[in-house]
């Protein structure tokens, strides 16, 4: 029913009208606390599903002598077993370099690390199929080989996966030795598994004239339809991939889900028959990769303030057997050593050493997190060496704020290692509003005061700050496509390239079609990405889901809503610009109509209700051989306050309360952000604190290389336990400077370095043994083994 109102005098509802800015539950919340929504093994199987187990590497190098997979092909319950020989097309599922084969080859190729696929077993039952590919030592003959486990070793042996990197700005080793002050220190930092609760899964379905619809738990549909249409020697058009949702991704899916999409597509396309490959927890844990871990050795100059004068630093990853995304890790890593610092003259070094181990891969913070860890741990070192607050040390080298002429900072520049101007600097009075409302300068009094009555129970009081740059290191992978579909009921799709991992992406999505529509929530529905919609998307990584896909989405509804603004403009009477759409409703000549029947109308009309959205980040440049250009569309900013409590005797500890305050700009969805705040910052701290990948070591044993934390008895993740008791996260409250989705930033990754502030308290307490006279030597992960080594350290040296 028309309502005539007052020529552009809109209801309250109408002029208040959000859909953005506003808490909400994820879309799936409902579904996902009832055990209904479906992930990929969920899905019914379709009569004659097979399923596949792969047969894995015995050792951590060798050469294949010979493979007799007919003792397997005679098991009960087995249909077939393949090998790199009987893949159709190419044997490769690397992203970047073509290095990393799908199955390992026959005789003669070169076995590259322990848990190597190198066959696949398709069976009647997945029990079947593990139960023949288990017996794989029993069909692999290999002569061993000397592995390679470490990224020093790599190092040493110069054996990198890609090429040397190097980020430079002025003479770093004149200005070192120019400073009154030297400080040099060697440290490392672990890798982490990323532990999603599904794990690696693909479900390949045969279609008609040989095409195949995989099913598959990735980050990144598009590359799981290039890679299976090169094994399958077919075009892309002839696969298509889809993912509804993941229980948890953290970048292992981003590339990682490949050899796993092609183990079941070529198995399927050999037995015209469905196929499911599943991971159990172990073998996941003993293929893929994982967070690389980094061994630093560093330099700096400073001056009696503690601001850096010149830095040298060398990080040096494990990257495992191939290449993978190593490069571009590194160069993140490298990209992010200054943090939220001024470094005037800097040198930085990368290596991605080649190791017999899992290759590893993305995980969230993408080396972001290894790179400024370097810089927080020099800080740190160099606050303790004057006998200063480490936050008075951190801000004293903080980059300048251009536009604000009263800083702390106000000599320090605002130019960046790699050439981008830092002008959106919001650090200074973000932490500035963390220090008083967490308050810190007392905290810090009160820590000293029980640490000094207390010989065996020590205290420790952290902040720390970050900086993290949105946007792929490779420029073209910043696009997003989108479709928009408005029923004749005024009910709406959503599809885009993004794929929900459970981080909110399609909450966030339908949030902004709902608010350019003007619809409630509800009336807007997101669908499983499919490549057969959206096509060549980029991976849903780099913290840019939201950036990207949001903008896609947003200029697909803004395009229906235009042709329905001219169509209602001319039907009713006004003018197109002057038509508002609000609450449901449609605002036009006077007139308030539904929005249901303003469609119904249109469509009667022959007006396009549907449209694709397109959007290409702005503004981008990188030179990857230079190391300069403006890699990043903005960047995200936080700090957090960490106090904790150690045990010196046994090493334990505990974290007492934890403040955090995050730059999300004009959040999209604030209860949202705070959940992927506050859970990054756990994991972070896990990362930091207590998972501790551990490899059997090269002596010359068959188990040299073996992983041996591949379970949760062994590997220990943070539990709600872990949380501390006083928990306080916030967001800052300030638009982005530049124009994102409705001014919003990204919090996928950023807040993962919100932790160093927890490890760095640790360090502070085991200081405090010494009477902050002993630098610890604190190794991250910071378990009670390590802060035990670190404390009899301090104790000797005091």
């Amino acid at each position: 029913m028309n309502k005539p109102l007052d020529l552009l005098d809109l209801p309250d509802s109408a002029t208040a009208f959000t859909q953005v800015g506003v808490s909400r539950p994820h879309e799936s919340a409902h579904l996902h606390v009832a055990g209904a929504a479906p992930y990929t093994d969920d899905v019914p199987e379709i009569a004659g599903t097979l399923h596949a187990a792969l047969g894995l590497s015995p050792l951590a190098h060798g050469v294949i002598e010979s493979l007799d997979l007919d003792l397997l092909r005679a098991l009960p319950g087995v249909v077939d077993v393949f090998s790199a020989c009987d893949i159709p097309g190419a044997n490769d599922c690397g992203s970047l370099v073509h290095d990393d084969p799908i199955l390992a080859g026959e005789a003669g190729a070169t076995l590259r690390y322990l848990g190597q696929p190198v066959f696949a077993v398709v069976a009647i039952t997945r029990d079947a199929a593990r139960r023949a590919a288990v017996r794989a030592k029993e069909v692999i003959r290999a002569t061993p080989l000397p592995p390679v486990l470490t990224p020093q070793a790599a190092h040493a042996a110069q054996q990198y996966v890609v090429p040397p990197m190097h980020l430079q700005r002025g003479d770093a080793a004149a200005a070192i030795a120019a400073a009154p002050y030297r400080l040099r220190r060697s440290f490392d930092v672990g890798g982490q598994e990323q532990f999603y609760l599904e794990g690696q899964i693909s479900y390949a379905l045969p279609q008609e004239d040989g095409g195949i619809k995989l099913l598959c738990s990735t980050q990144h549909p598009s590359e799981m339809q290039h890679l299976v249409a090169h094994a399958l020697q077919r075009p892309a058009h002839a696969v298509q991939v889809e993912c509804r949702r993941m229980g948890g991704g953290f970048g292992g899916k981003e590339s990682q889900s490949g050899l796993f999409a092609c183990v079941a597509a070529v198995a399927a396309a050999r037995l015209h028959r469905p196929v499911k490959l599943r991971l159990d927890r172990d073998d996941d844990f003993l293929i893929t990769g994982r967070r690389h871990c980094f061994h630093y050795d560093a330099e700096v100059g400073y001056d009696d303030e503690g601001r850096i004068l010149g830095a040298e630093v060398t990080m040096v990853s494990r990257a495992g057997h191939s290449a993978d995304l190593s490069g571009p890790v590194m160069t993140r890593a490298l990209c992010h050593f200054d943090n939220a610092y001024w470094l005037p003259a800097v040198a930085a070094h990368g290596y991605a050493g080649k190791t017999n181990t899992q290759s590893n891969t993305a995980f969230r913070g993408f080396g972001g997190p290894q790179g400024a860890f370097a810089i927080e741990y020099l800080l740190d070192s160099v606050a303790r060496a004057l006998g200063r607050d480490p936050l008075l040390v951190r801000r004293a080298n903080f980059y300048g704020v251009e536009s604000n002429k009263v800083t702390p900072a106000a000599g320090n520049g605002v130019v960046t290692p790699y050439g981008q101007v830092v002008d959106d600097n919001i650090l200074h009075e973000l932490v500035a509003e963390l220090e008083r409302d967490s308050g810190y300068t007392e905290r810090r009094a009160a820590v000293a005061a029980f640490n000094a009555t207390s010989p065996v129970l020590k205290k420790g009081l952290a902040l720390t700050p970050l900086k993290f740059g949105i946007a792929f290191n490779v420029t073209h992978l910043n696009q997003a496509g989108a479709l928009v579909h408005v029923y004749t009921d005024g009910s709406v799709l959503v599809n885009h390239g993004g794929t929900e991992m459970g981080q909110g992406l399609n909450t966030k999505v339908a949030q902004v079609v709902a608010h350019e529509l003007g619809l409630p929530f509800e009336r807007v529905r997101c669908t499983a990405t499919d490549t057969h919609k959206v096509a060549n998307t980029s991976a849903t990584a780099a913290s840019t889901g939201s950036d990207l896909n949001g903008k896609a989405a947003q200029d697909a509804a803004r395009r229906i809503r235009e042709r329905l603004s001219a169509f209602a403009a001319a039907r009713w009477g006004g003018a197109p610009e002057d038509v508002c759409f609000a609450d449901g409703e449609v605002f036009v000549g006077g007139q308030s109509i539904a929005f249901a029947e303003v469609v119904a109308q249109a469509y009667l009309a022959r007006v396009q209700l549907w449209s694709d959205g397109f959007y290409a980040t702005p503004g981008l440049s990188w030179d990857k051989q230079t190391m300069q250009g403006h890699p990043f569309h903005y960047f995200a900013y936080g700090a957090a306050v960490s106090e904790v409590v150690v045990d010196t005797l046994t090493g334990e500890w505990k974290l007492l309360r934890a403040d955090l305050l995050h730059d999300a700009g004009r959040s999209l969805n604030p209860a949202v952000d705070i959940g992927q705040i506050e859970g990054a910052f756990i994991q972070g701290m896990g990362w930091l604190t207590m998972e501790e990948l551990v490899w059997h070591p090269a002596d010359g044993s068959p188990r040299a290389g073996a992983l041996l934390t591949h379970a949760p008895s062994t590997y220990k993740i943070p539990t709600a336990n872990d949380c501390p008791p006083i928990f306080n996260t916030r967001l800052f409250d300030q638009p982005n400077r530049v124009e994102s989705i409705h001014r919003s930033k990204a919090v996928g990754e950023p807040p993962l370095l919100l932790p160093f502030s927890v490890f760095f308290a640790i360090r502070d307490a085991i200081s405090a043994v010494g009477g902050h006279r002993v630098d610890p030597p604190l190794q991250a992960p910071a378990t009670p083994e390590a802060i035990l080594r670190a404390i009899v350290a301090v104790q000797a040296a005091a």
